[in-house]
Order: C-alpha cells, then sequence, then structure tokens
C-alpha cells in the first residue's frame, strides 16, 4: 500500500500541503485534482524520491516498480519500438546480461537467464510494444523509425507508452492526454481500465477521470482529502458542500439561472434527439454542479460580434491538401450565426485541415472558400502559443490589441484569464503551457470574433479553466467548429457533429456517446484515402469509393473478429500465467512435501507459456493480414 501520513511538504516558501494523512491500497485507481500550483505533480516527485517530506512519513513497499511519463525524448536515432522496449528495465537487464553469459560461453548462465527472460514476457515484449503504439496513434511500420523523426508530441507517446510496457506496482500519469487524439484516449481508458496496478492520474479530462478512477484525492487549502468514487461523485459532494457557504450564495445563483436559461433556450430549438437529450442531460448537470466552480479563479464571457452577417462563410465542393496531395475534397459546409460544430475523425483524417481551411491559413486546391466582407475569425490552434512575444508581459499583448484603452480595463479584463496583479505585468517566456493557452484565448475573446475555430483549446488547461471556457462558449452567439479530445466540452457546447473521415466531410449519424462504437467497428477502413479524396468531386468517383470501402469491410469483418478473439484469448492467458506465477512465488511449494504438486504446476506454466507464445505469434499474423487487406484496391482484381 501507499501510505501518508502527517506528511507536509514545501517547494521554497510555499506550503503545498501540511498533515496529509490518507492510504492508497493495491490495485485502486486515484485521481489527483486540484488548482494548478496545488502541489499535484509535487506528489508525484515526492512518490519518486524526488523531493522530500519536510515533516510526516511516506510508506512504500520497497519491491514495488513505479512507472512514469518522462518529459524530455533525446533525439536518438534508436528504432521507436526499441526506445519503448526500453520501459520494461529488468527486461533490458536480463538481456544484457544474457548477452554477456552467451559471450562468454557460460552454459548455465544463458540457460538460466532464458528462463528468467520468458517469466518476464521477453519473448513477446516485441508485439506488446507494436500493440500498444498501434493503440496510441502510431502507423503500421513506424515502429522501425527512428525517434529522431517524429515532432515532439509523438515523442510524448513513445513515452506514454514506455511507461505502459513497464509491469509496474504503481503507474504514476501527470496529464498523460495532452498530446493525445480523441481516439487514443478511448483506446487509453480501455487500457487502464484493465489495468492491474495501482494507478495514481492527473487529469482536467472529467470525462477520463470518470471512466478510469475510482477515487479522488484533492488538494486545496494545504490539505489533500480523499473522496470514494469519480470526478462526477467527488464534484456533487464539493458542490454541496459551498452551497451551505451563504457568502457564495449569490454568485452561484446567477450562474446556475445563467445555465437554466442557456439549458431552456437549446431544448426550445434542439432538432435532433439523440444528440439534444445527450446535451441536455449534461447541461442539467452543469446547472447542478455549478457551486463546485463558485470559488474558480477564472470568470469571463463573450461580447456580442460588432457584425455579424449570415452566412459567414461557405465551402462549395472544396478540396484541400498540402502540395499536390489531397487531404480532404468535395466539402460543402455553410457556416451561419449560431452553428456549433464539433469535428470528429481518426487520428490523421483531416480535421486540423479542415480548420485550416476554415480560417483561410490553407487555400482550397479546388472548389471556393467564401467568407463574408464582415467575417472576424477568432482562430486558436497550439502553434499560435510559439507566436507569443517572449519578453512582454500579458497586459503587452492586450494593449497591442487596443492602445486606446485604460490599463484599469485591460486589467480587469486579463484578470479573468488569471493574470492578476502583478501576473498581469511578468513576461511571457516563463509561462507555463497552460498559461500561455489562457493567454491566446484571452486575445481570442477580447476580439469579438463572430466564428470560433479551436483546434484543441483545452491541452494544458485545468479543470476550472476548462468548465469556464464551456460556460463562456454557451454564451457565444456566432458561429463554432471545435476539434478536442475533451468530450466534455464538445458535449456541452456543440449541438452538430460531423465526421471527417476517408477524405470526406460528413454528418455523423448518432451522439457523441456512439463515437467510441464506431471507432471500433471503422477506424480500419476510415483511413484517408488519397485517391478517393482527389476524386471526390464527382459523383461517379464517390460511388466507386464507397463500393471500394464496403469491399475492403467485407474482407476486414472476419479479420477484425479473428483478432479481437485473439485479444481475449492473450489477455485469458496472461492472467492465467500471472496467477502460476504468484503461486510459484510462494515459498511452501519448494517444501519436499509439494514435490508432485510443483511438478505438475512447472508443466502447466511451461504449456500455458508456450500457448502464450503461439497466440503472440497468430496476432501478430492477423494485424499483418489486416494491414495487407486495407492497402489492397479490391478494383485491381
Amino acid at each position: 500500500m501507499l501510505k501518508f501520513t502527517n506528511l507536509s511538504l514545501r517547494r521554497g516558501t510555499k506550503l503545498l500541503f501540511e498533515a496529509a494523512s490518507f492510504t492508497i491500497h493495491p490495485g485502486q485507481k486515484v485521481g489527483v485534482t486540484g488548482a494548478n500550483g496545488t502541489g499535484k505533480s509535487s506528489l508525484f516527485s515526492l512518490i519518486r524520491h524526488e523531493l522530500h517530506a519536510d515533516t510526516g512519513d511516506l510508506y512504500l513497499p520497497q519491491k514495488w516498480v513505479i512507472a512514469h511519463v518522462a518529459q524530455e525524448t533525446p533525439a536518438v536515432d534508436r528504432l521507436a519500438i526499441d526506445y519503448v522496449m526500453d520501459g520494461d528495465a529488468e527486461l533490458r537487464t536480463i538481456q544484457t546480461r544474457l548477452a554477456s553469459a552467451e559471450q562468454a560461453d557460460d552454459g548455465d548462465k544463458v540457460a538460466e537467464l532464458h528462463a528468467q527472460l520468458e517469466a518476464v514476457g521477453g519473448y513477446s515484449v516485441r508485439s506488446r510494444a507494436a500493440r500498444l503504439m498501434r493503440g496510441l496513434g502510431f502507423q503500421p511500420g513506424q515502429e522501425e523509425q527512428p525517434v529522431q523523426q517524429f515532432s515532439g508530441g509523438w515523442r510524448m507517446r513513445l513515452n506514454l507508452a514506455q511507461a505502459l510496457i513497464c509491469r509496474s506496482d504503481l503507474l504514476l500519469l501527470d496529464e498523460p492526454t495532452n498530446h493525445l487524439d480523441l481516439d487514443a484516449v478511448i483506446w487509453l481508458e480501455e487500457w487502464l481500465r484493465r489495468y492491474s496496478g495501482t494507478l495514481l492520474l492527473i487529469s482536467h479530462d472529467r470525462d477520463f477521470l470518470d471512466a478510469v478512477v475510482t477515487q479522488i484525492a484533492h488538494i486545496e487549502q494545504s490539505a489533500v482529502q480523499l473522496y470514494s468514487g469519480n470526478y462526477s461523485d467527488f464534484e456533487l459532494i464539493r458542490a454541496q458542500r459551498l452551497a451551505s457557504q451563504q457568502a457564495s450564495y449569490a454568485k452561484q445563483q446567477r450562474e446556475v439561472a445563467h445555465l437554466r436559461s442557456y439549458i431552456e433556450r437549446f431544448r426550445a430549438k434542439a432538432t435532433k434527439a439523440r444528440q439534444a437529450q445527450s446535451r441536455i442531460k449534461a447541461l442539467e448537470r452543469m446547472e447542478q454542479i455549478a457551486p463546485a466552480h463558485v470559488d474558480s479563479p477564472f470568470h469571463f464571457g463573450f461580447k456580442p460580434a460588432e457584425k455579424t452577417p449570415n452566412p459567414l462563410l461557405q465551402l462549395e465542393d472544396a478540396g484541400v491538401g498540402y502540395g499536390q496531395t489531397r487531404i480532404l475534397g468535395g466539402v460543402n459546409l455553410g457556416l451561419r450565426p449560431g452553428d456549433r460544430i464539433g469535428l470528429l475523425g481518426p487520428n490523421g483524417a483531416g480535421k486540423s485541415t479542415l480548420i485550416k481551411l476554415l480560417s483561410g491559413e490553407l487555400s482550397p486546391l479546388v472548389g471556393r472558400r467564401t467568407p463574408a466582407s464582415e467575417l472576424k475569425t477568432g482562430y486558436f490552434a497550439q502553434h499560435q502559443l510559439e507566436q507569443l512575444r517572449a519578453d512582454d508581459s500579458p497586459l503587452d499583448h492586450l494593449q497591442r490589441l487596443a492602445p486606446g484603452d485604460s490599463e484599469q480595463s485591460l486589467r480587469n479584463f486579463i484578470g479573468g484569464f488569471g493574470f492578476v496583479g502583478d501576473r498581469a505585468l511578468e513576461p511571457v517566456a516563463p509561462l507555463s503551457g497552460g498559461e500561455k493557452a489562457r493567454l491566446v484565448l484571452a486575445l481570442l475573446v477580447f476580439q469579438r470574433p463572430n466564428l470560433l475555430l479551436l483546434d484543441e483549446p483545452t491541452n494544458h488547461l485545468d479543470l476550472e479553466m476548462r468548465h469556464t471556457l464551456s460556460v463562456a462558449l454557451q454564451g457565444f452567439e456566432g458561429a463554432m467548429v471545435i476539434v478536442s479530445h475533451d468530450r466534455h466540452l464538445l458535449r456541452t457546447t456543440t449541438d452538430q457533429l460531423l465526421l471527417v473521415s476517408g477524405g470526406q466531410v460528413e454528418e455523423f449519424p448518432g451522439a457523441l456517446d456512439d463515437y467510441p462504437a464506431w471507432l471500433a467497428g471503422n477506424q480500419n477502413v476510415a483511413e484517408i484515402k488519397t485517391e478517393g479524396a482527389a476524386g471526390g468531386k464527382s459523383a461517379a468517383a464517390r460511388r466507386e469509393r464507397k463500393r471500394a470501402e464496403a469491399e475492403s469491410r467485407r474482407l476486414l469483418q472476419p479479420l477484425r473478429k479473428k483478432l479481437k478473439a485473439l485479444e481475449q484469448e492473450l489477455d485469458r492467458l496472461g492472467e492465467q500465467q500471472q496467477l502460476l506465477e504468484q503461486q510459484l512465488a510462494e515459498p511452501e511449494i519448494y517444501s519436499s512435501e509439494q514435490k508432485e504438486r510443483l511438478k505438475r504446476m512447472l508443466a502447466e506454466k511451461a504449456g500455458v507459456d508456450q500457448m502464450l507464445m503461439q497466440a503472440e505469434e497468430q496476432w501478430l499474423k492477423a494485424e499483418e493480414a489486416i494491414d495487407a487487406a486495407e492497402h489492397l484496391n479490391p478494383t485491381d482484381s
């Protein structure tokens, strides 16, 4: 178990928490929450012995293996899959010792180390690494590319895979979804639900927390308190507690009134029953938990745009891509005031490309993009964080937009984004990713756009800022298009879902909660098909593309069914292997009275190991068959 007893921790002169006493038992999954700067990451550093408590005790079993995600990735020429496998330190130690024993021609040692290698799953580790990489969004063949060829975000995914492959007793994850898209987030949720060790998870994604954790450790006012249940359960408990504080009553009621008004307006105009019901439930829940956010340091809203033309923007039969490579084709989309669109689609399908086309950052290769003369776009993307002026302050950035406004009015505005007092005057350079994201959002809100284009706006934002952003977006009167892996934001701010897949943009037929099922059934056939997108203009080409996709689905269905059965068999054999290893680790099994039982168990273990190795080989072959079928052009036959 992980036991904290009267523990206090400081960073410099700042007291993060004191007299913290709580216990986390093996196998529990705990979400660690609290405002930025309260000590969540410092708690992880304490557990990893990088920091030491000022007072009190932390008990951690000495034999526990701790896995965490490295924050830096060296630009090495090591193959990505080998880099991921490095996460299993015990495996690498055995392999190194085995190589030395073979070089020394020490037969007994070689036999012993081969047995150890088998015991730690060394013969199946490469396929496990490939499965992890595929789940995190890497495409077939990328595992053989050098680490240095990947961008920073993809290197962070490699670091995450490295942590997941470690056969750990305790897994520490600090914002693991920041560099993931929605598809990878859904996959990671399922992986963590199956994880048998103890998990401590820092995340600002409430849907992700709800799906994974069963307890919340909340850091607030220099105290750590453990709550049973997921984040939604904790939020309700906190809302009830804060609702009893009379001084906050008026602010609570204003927030509740705002949300109630918005729910009624949305209910009155909702046309799609499934999406509408899902969203109404989410909004009604926000009304319930409004008091839990009454002490948020963030408060802002969108003022109406100066002019709101209708339509704002039209795409007609538009194709877009990079150079001569077409990513999307035949896009027809009109944006009008009040449109609230969320974009779904597999990784790499072109969601960000569509946002860039809408913003004007990319011009259509074919077709037309027709903006209104009075279109005023607010475009948020992660690369804009790096375009802030490092030596200027948040107030300096705002004053450039409105040189005639008083300093006090600008400071009042920027204070709503957490830049209060001297924070408004400090240079941007040392700001965290979350603070820079808040500043970019502040500059966007200040300019009063009539079209919002938001590409992953919640990356690096904490839960309170995400909540405030969600409430502010509900009051936005222009058109809005969002790409986000934060399903809570999509659920509470959008009422139309578009699917970007197979080089096309079409309406998604279900609600947001239907997307994981669609993804599971279609992710292999929803890859970008450049030829299909390039020919997307003609009706004949679209019919041919759909025919080809139908044939691809027909070929892939039995293969995917076989792959799923093999994955279930791998899970079953893995559990059986783990149980046998636990039994063989008991000292009494090696007594003379247990000799026959030991022989039977060793034979059973050898049989399970052999079946597991065979299942791994069959899984790899099934994966290769699916890859081959995906790249087969049915029209060639």
